[in-house]
C-alpha cells in the first residue's frame, strides 16, 4: 500500500498553463536497505551503470545498479562520506569524508581503498578535471586542494575565506567558481596558478550552497537557502543579473544544456524545474513533489535521467528515485 501511495505522490506536479508535458517523469524507486540518516551526494560510473551514493548518516557508500534497478552493495569504512567523483583514468571513485582521513580513492570494481589523501577534517565536494587528470576537493575551515588521484599527491592548496560548498570547473577556461557561504561570496580561482582572482558578493540571499554552470551562455546559477532563491550571475562581469524563488533547503542544482533548463532539488520535498532560455529570467515550469529531506540529486545528461536521494523518515523508506527527463 505504501508503494502505491508513494507513486501517486511522486507523479504530482504543478505545471504552468501551456507548459506542455511534465518535464520529469517518475520511473522507479530503488530501495537502499538499512540506510539511516542523511544522504549526501551521488556519482555515476557510466561504463558499469552503477550509482555510488554517500550515505553520510550511515557511514557507508551505497552501490546501486541503475540499469536493473537493484541495490548491489553497502560499503563500510567511511566517516561522514559527503562528496563523490568518478576517476575514470584510475578506474576508481574518490570519496570525501567529513571526518578523519580526508579522501579515499576506492577501486570501482572490488571497492578496496587504493589510496588515502590526508587533507584534514570536513572534506566535502569533489570534482574531477579529466583533461588535467586532477581531482579538486573542498575541505576544512576554508581550502581547495588540487590532487593527483593516481599517486595521492597534493599538488596545490589554496586558502579560502570559509568552508567551501559546491564548486564548478570551466571546461573551455581555467576558472573554478566556488560557493563560500561563511564569507557570503563566490570565490573565482584560476586553476593554472591556483590563486583567487576575484570574489563576487552574494547579496541577494544568504547560505549559498549548490551551484550550476552554463558555460556557453556565461551564466552561473547560485542556490541559496536564506531565503530560498537561485541567483544568476554573468561570469564575464561577475554581476548578479537575475533571481527566482526556489524550493527550500536545496543542496543540488543542475543545468540541462540541451533543453536550457535548471533542476533544483530541496529538502522541503520538491524538485523545481525552470525554463532558463532567457539570459536573466528563470520561469518555473514544474514543481515535482518528492519527500522531506530529499535534497541531493544527480542529473546525467547522457541518460536523460535525474536521480534523487531520499532518506528514511517514518514510513518513507530510504531510496533512490529515478526520473526520466522529457522534452
Amino acid at each position: 500500500m505504501r508503494a502505491v501511495m508513494s507513486a501517486a505522490v511522486l507523479l504530482a506536479a504543478t505545471m504552468q498553463p501551456g507548459a506542455g508535458p511534465e518535464p520529469l517523469r517518475f520511473a522507479r524507486g530503488i530501495e537502499l536497505p538499512a540506510v539511516e540518516g542523511r544522504i549526501d551526494h551521488l556519482t555515476l560510473d557510466s561504463s558499469s551503470q552503477r550509482l555510488f551514493v554517500a550515505a553520510l548518516g550511515n557511514n557507508t557508500v551505497e552501490v546501486v545498479d541503475v540499469k536493473n534497478g537493484t541495490h548491489l552493495k553497502s560499503l563500510p569504512g567511511f566517516r561522514d562520506p559527503q562528496g563523490l567523483a568518478g576517476v575514470p583514468d584510475a578506474k576508481a571513485i574518490a570519496i570525501a569524508n567529513g571526518q578523519g582521513e580526508g579522501v579515499q580513492i576506492v577501486d570501482e570494481n572490488d571497492f578496496k581503498t587504493l589510496k588515502t589523501i590526508a587533507l584534514g577534517e570536513d572534506a566535502d565536494n569533489v570534482r574531477y578535471d579529466a583533461a588535467a587528470k586532477r581531482l579538486y576537493v573542498g575541505y576544512g575551515g576554508g581550502a581547495l586542494a588540487g590532487v593527483s588521484p593516481v599517486d595521492a599527491n597534493v599538488l596545490a592548496q589554496i586558502k579560502l575565506a570559509g568552508h567551501p560548498e559546491s564548486f564548478q570547473l570551466e571546461r573551455a577556461g581555467p576558472r573554478i567558481f566556488v560557493n563560500v557561504p561563511p564569507a557570503g561570496h563566490v570565490a573565482v580561482i584560476d586553476r593554472s596558478s591556483m590563486k583567487v582572482i576575484a570574489t563576487w558578493p552574494v547579496t541577494g540571499a544568504k547560505s549559498n550552497y549548490p551551484m550550476a554552470l552554463d558555460e556557453a551562455s556565461h551564466r552561473l546559477f547560485v542556490g541559496c537557502r536564506r531565503p530560498a532563491k537561485v541567483l544568476v550571475y554573468d561570469t564575464t562581469s561577475g554581476m548578479e543579473i537575475g533571481a527566482a524563488d526556489i524550493v527550500g533547503d536545496t543542496d543540488d542544482m543542475f543545468y540541462d544544456a540541451a533543453r536550457k533548463r535548471l533542476y533544483v532539488s530541496g529538502g522541503d520535498g520538491f524538485i523545481d524545474v525552470f525554463d532558463a532560455r532567457q539570459p536573466a529570467t528563470l520561469t518555473r515550469v514544474a514543481r515535482v513533489a518528492t519527500a522531506a529531506g530529499a535534497r541531493t540529486s544527480l542529473f546525467v545528461p547522457d541518460q536523460n535521467r535525474l536521480y534523487l536521494a531520499v532518506p528514511h523518515r517514518g514510513s518513507q523508506r530510504a531510496e533512490i528515485r529515478v526520473y526520466e527527463v522529457r522534452d
